[in-house]
């Protein structure tokens, strides 16, 4: 059994997830500290993604990557490199559509955050740096750490927007769902049912993940 599919969707989930992590966290930092109707419209934008069709989300994607689109077509002049029909293309796909995910957890735990917390600590002398990363998160961190396991999670599935942007093809670019696809398409069944087992056991693990960190917030709050 060729494992590259599992080794790809666990690498690009991986990469995405660091990703949306970093900017998902700062991006719902400021955001919570916005007005009301300037986060009205933020949130409509940088949460489209999650109720848009996967597919939507590829095509538009392929819009700017493309080899003849604005960015794409600059990048391979520049660079001499395809920012499609490669691994890390997926990474793309997986970041935009899983971004939501730790953005509005992020957002809403930023948001219950008790100011007075901080308030406190600036008067004890300590730098903005240390109130956010040791106190702000340090009291958020259950409801961001959920988000970003389901948002590796998501990732880890993800196929309509993967497979526009970077396509099928074994050892190169294949992930569990791509593959799982591939597999039903040529009658192959039970390999077909093993990569669906893999990707179910691993999609059960994250949640049980996401259940132990959400736990002592429900006991804290009962």
């Amino acid at each position: 059994m060729d494992w590259f599919p599992l080794y790809n969707s666990l690498r690009i989930a991986a990469v995405s997830t660091i990703i949306v992590f970093f900017t998902g966290v700062c991006g719902a930092y400021y955001a919570s500290r916005l007005p009301r109707a300037v986060k009205g419209v933020l949130d409509v934008v940088l949460t489209l993604p999650l109720v848009l069709p996967p597919t939507v989300v590829g095509y538009l994607l392929l819009l700017v990557l493309g080899p003849r689109r604005i960015i794409g077509a600059w990048a391979l002049e520049a660079f001499g490199a395809r920012l499609t029909m490669q691994w890390w293309s997926a990474v793309f796909a997986t970041v935009v559509v899983t971004y939501p995910l730790v953005y509005r957890t992020a957002r809403g735990a930023f948001e219950s955050f008790d100011e007075t917390l901080a308030q406190a600590a600036r008067t004890l002398g300590l730098g903005n740096a240390y109130i956010f990363w040791r106190i702000r998160m340090a009291v958020c961190r259950q409801g961001i750490l959920a988000g970003t396991v389901l948002a590796f999670a998501r990732a880890l599935g993800e196929y309509g927007a993967t497979s526009m942007v970077s396509g099928y093809t074994p050892g190169r670019t294949a992930t569990i769902s791509t593959t799982v696809y591939q597999l039903w398409r040529s009658g192959e069944d039970g390999q077909a049912l093993g990569w669906v087992l893999v990707n179910a056991a691993i999609s059960a693990a994250v949640l049980v993940a996401v259940n132990l960190l959400e736990r002592p917030r429900k006991a804290a709050g009962a």
